[in-house]
C-alpha cells in the first residue's frame, strides 16, 4: 500500500456527555469503516471462510476454544498480538515504523519509570497554547502536565476517540499494569492502535487485524489494554495522528496529590473558561464513575450480579467435553438449554470477547470468554468438560454457563423471552438487536 497523505486537520469539538468523553470531528475529519456489529476488519479471505467474510462473522470453524483454555483468574490487565509480521503490514506504518520512536520507546519511561497518575483530563476545542498549559503548570497543587494530540475518526459511522502520545513520555501516565507491558509501547512504535478494552468488546474489534480509515491509513489493532480515560477508546503513536488528521495539543494530562484533585479541577477551569472539558480521574472522580457506567453498559456481560438472588438457579454440570472448535462448542453448549439456538451463544461469544480473544477483566471486573461478573458467575457458572472445576476463564465452562443463565432467564421459550434473556445478560437492547442481528448472520453462514 502506497503512503496516503494526512487530511488537513479540521477544528474538533470535544464534549463529555452521559459520563464518558466524545470527540467528534467537524468536516475534513477521517472516517473509518464498519459494519452494522462493528468495524469491519481489512482481512484476506481464507479458503473456506468466504462464507463467514460475507456475512461478517467469524469462520468458527477455524476458532480453537482449546487456545483460549489456559486463561486464569489473573487475567492480564493488557492483551497484545504479535509483531507485525509481513512486508505489507509494515508497509502502513509509515515514518512511526522508523527508528526514531522505536529506540526511544525501549528506552525510556518503561517498567523503573515513576508513574504520574492523571487527576484531570482536559479537553480542548482547540490547541491549548504554550501561554496556557505553563499558567495550568503553575496552578498551586500541580506538579506535572503534558499535552498530547486528539480527536476522532469514524469507521461506518462508528466513531473511535483518539489520543497521539509519543510512548516515551505517556508511558509515566499510564496504569502499571499497562507501563509495565512492552508490547503495548512498542506497537505504538510501529504505527498501530492500542484499543482501549471497553472498546475493543463494544465494536467487537479483533487484536491483529487492520481496519481501513476512510481517505487514510489502515490501522492494525495491535493490543488491548486500559488506561482509565473515559471515552478515549484508543492510543496511537504521534505520526500516525498526523497521518489521522488528529488535532495537535487538545489533550492535557494533569498530575498532583489525588486529595487536591478537586481544586485542581477548580483552578484549571478557571483558566480555560467555557469550552473546555475538564475530567476529574481515579478513584472517587467522575472518571472512575463514567468507566464503571461504560463497563456494565456495552458488552461487559452478565449484569452486575444483583439480580440473580431471585432468579431459579440451573444445573452446576453441563457436560459438552472439549470440543475442538467453537462452532461445535457453542452447538454442544445450547443443548444444556432446549429451545435455545446455538447461534445465540456464538453472538454472545462474538460480542463479548470476539470468541475468547479478549478475556478481560473489564473495567467493571467482567471476566472470561463470555464476561460474566463473579457473582453471576457464583450462581449460574457450570463445569461443562467434567473436570472438576467450573473456570470463569475456560470457554468449555463459561459457554455451557452463559447457556445455563439465558435458560434461567427464559430464553429456551423463544420470542420475546429470549429477547429478554439477552437483555438480562447485558441490559441494553441495543445490545439485543446486536446480538440477535449477529445470530441471524450465523444461521445464514451455517444453516
Amino acid at each position: 500500500m502506497t503512503e496516503r497523505q494526512s487530511l488537513p486537520r479540521s477544528r474538533v469539538f470535544m464534549v463529555v456527555l452521559a459520563g464518558s468523553l466524545a470527540l467528534t470531528a467537524a468536516a475534513g475529519a477521517v472516517a473509518v469503516a464498519v459494519g452494522a456489529t462493528g468495524p469491519a476488519a481489512v482481512t484476506e479471505t481464507a479458503p473456506g471462510t468466504a462464507d463467514a467474510a460475507r456475512a461478517g462473522v467469524s469462520d468458527l470453524r477455524e476458532l480453537s476454544p482449546r487456545r483460549a483454555s489456559t486463561a486464569t483468574a489473573s487475567a492480564p490487565a493488557v492483551r497484545t498480538t504479535g509483531g507485525t509480521g509481513t512486508a505489507g503490514d509494515t508497509g502502513d506504518t509509515g515514518a512511526a515504523g522508523g527508528t526514531r520512536d522505536t529506540g526511544a520507546a525501549g528506552d525510556a519511561g518503561g517498567p523503573g519509570a515513576a508513574p504520574t497518575p492523571p487527576r484531570l483530563l482536559v479537553i480542548s476545542r482547540s490547541t491549548l497554547p504554550q501561554q496556557t498549559r505553563d499558567d495550568i503548570a503553575g496552578l498551586e497543587h500541580v506538579r506535572k502536565v503534558d499535552a498530547f494530540d486528539g480527536g476522532s475518526v469514524r469507521v461506518s459511522g462508528v466513531g473511535l476517540n483518539l489520543l497521539a502520545v509519543d510512548p516515551v513520555r505517556f508511558r509515566a501516565w499510564a496504569p502499571k499494569a499497562v507501563a509495565d507491558e512492552q508490547g503495548v509501547w512498542d506497537a505504538l512504535a510501529r504505527g498501530e492502535l492500542v484499543a482501549d478494552g471497553a472498546a475493543v468488546r463494544r465494536l467487537g474489534l479483533v487484536l491483529g487485524s487492520h481496519y481501513q480509515v476512510d481517505g487514510g491509513p489502515r490501522l492494525r489493532v495491535a493490543a488491548s489494554a486500559r488506561f482509565g480515560l473515559p471515552g478515549v477508546d484508543g492510543l496511537v503513536g504521534q505520526e500516525t495522528g498526523r497521518r489521522l488528521g488528529l488535532l495537535p495539543g487538545v489533550a492535557l494530562l494533569v498530575h498532583g496529590p489525588a486529595k487536591a484533585t478537586d481544586a485542581l479541577g477548580a483552578g484549571v477551569r478557571k483558566l480555560l473558561g467555557a469550552g473546555s472539558q475538564v475530567v476529574p480521574l481515579g478513584a472517587g472522580g467522575a472518571g472512575g464513575t463514567a468507566r464503571a457506567k461504560a463497563g456494565t453498559g456495552t458488552g461487559t456481560g452478565t449484569g452486575t450480579g444483583t439480580e440473580t438472588a431471585s432468579r431459579p438457579q440451573a444445573a452446576r454440570r453441563a457436560s459438552v467435553g472439549r470440543p475442538g472448535s467453537y462452532l461445535e462448542l457453542y452447538r454442544k453448549a445450547a443443548e444444556v438449554c432446549p429451545g435455545l439456538s446455538w447461534t445465540v451463544l456464538a453472538a454472545i461469544g462474538q460480542v463479548e470477547s470476539s470468541h475468547g480473544r479478549n478475556n478481560g477483566p473489564s473495567s467493571a471486573g467482567a471476566q472470561g470468554p463470555m464476561q460474566f461478573m463473579p457473582a453471576t458467575w457464583k450462581a449460574y457458572g457450570v463445569d461443562g468438560d467434567g473436570d472438576g472445576v467450573r473456570d470463569i476463564w475456560s470457554p468449555y465452562d463459561a459457554v455451557p454457563g452463559a447457556a445455563n443463565y439465558l435458560c434461567a432467564n427464559g430464553a429456551g421459550q423463544g420470542g420475546k423471552k429470549l429477547e429478554k434473556a439477552v437483555w438480562f445478560y447485558n441490559h441494553s437492547w441495543s445490545y439485543v438487536r446486536k446480538v440477535l442481528g449477529i445470530a441471524e448472520a450465523y444461521a445464514r453462514t451455517y444453516p
